[in-house]
């Protein structure tokens, strides 16, 4: 997708940015999560990158981040594989960034293959397989925009059951407070990793460096803090942003950055396999 289409999507992360600060969650603001009560000094982030896929802004630069991240590429557009791969080589967790009808704005926004509270329980099956089998090395999954999926029992019900089917953990983005992806991920026995602090709804630099102090404001009282920031209208900005922070992160604050999946729960009893490994 070049020229025109590409604009287009520009316009489509836009519309979904604003959403988010009108969705009950990514609102800049750490999401509410249990405090830790250890006492180690150790901390681990965990920076997940959205709407990889079609060679949006910042992809090379996000690429190039001195440290292991999870890189959330979307389904059926034009450099899905070529992302996927190239994150892959790189020693990078991939996952497939699902996208999913948000309560405000329209559905043509989405992208190919959008979930959506009207489809039938048979086609929402077989748009979830397609979008898996379309993203090379995927481990996991997370909802793009979605807050009106991500609140819906029956469609999240078959979504995170084809995700136990294949092998895959989820990872709710929180674009909405009524989110029911914690409930259903319990009940059918799927590893959930949750977002805690959204870094670039706002597309500054300024914006994204204060939200770098939320997430050192969350780790003083938590174990660890998972991160979500994008390629496309803020890509650059974001990269930039992290590359000059994680290095005293990393030395300050004793922090360690790792891929989402290492902040999966451990299951004594039934050990969770992450395909690809």
């Amino acid at each position: 997708m070049k020229g025109n289409g590409k604009k287009m999507y520009g316009l489509l992360l836009a519309g979904a940015a604003v959403l988010l600060l009108y969705a009950g969650g990514g609102d800049g603001q750490v999401a509410a999560s249990a405090p830790s009560e250890s006492s180690a000094s150790n901390r681990q982030i965990a920076i997940v990158i959205d709407d990889f896929g079609n060679d949006m802004d910042g992809t090379e630069e996000m690429l190039k981040l001195p440290v292991k991240f999870t890189v959330a590429v979307m389904p059926f557009m034009p450099t899905t594989k070529r992302d996927a791969e190239e994150a892959h080589r790189l020693g990078h967790d991939v996952i497939v960034h699902m996208p999913m009808e948000p309560n405000r704005g329209l559905k043509s926004w989405l992208g190919p293959g959008a979930i959506t509270t009207d489809l039938s329980d048979a086609e929402i099956r077989s748009r979830v397989e397609a979008a898996i089998d379309a993203v090379p090395y995927a481990v996991g999954m997370n909802n793009h925009m979605g807050s009106r999926v991500t609140a819906d029992e029956r469609v999240m019900r078959i979504v995170i059951g084809v995700c136990k089917e294949r092998g895959l953990f989820f990872l709710d983005s929180r674009t909405t407070f009524k989110t029911v992806v914690p409930k259903v991920t319990k009940e059918l026995g799927v590893p959930l990793v949750s977002n805690d602090v959204f870094l670039d709804d706002i597309y500054t630099e300024a914006h994204i460096s204060k939200q770098i102090g939320v997430v050192r404001k969350h780790l003083e009282s938590h174990e660890y803090c998972v991160v979500i920031g994008h390629v496309g209208p803020p890509g650059k900005k974001t990269a930039a942003v992290l590359r000059q922070s994680i290095p005293a992160m990393q030395s300050g604050a004793q922090v360690q950055f790792v891929k989402a999946a290492a902040m999966l729960p451990s299951s004594p009893g039934d050990p969770f396999v992450l395909p690809n490994p």
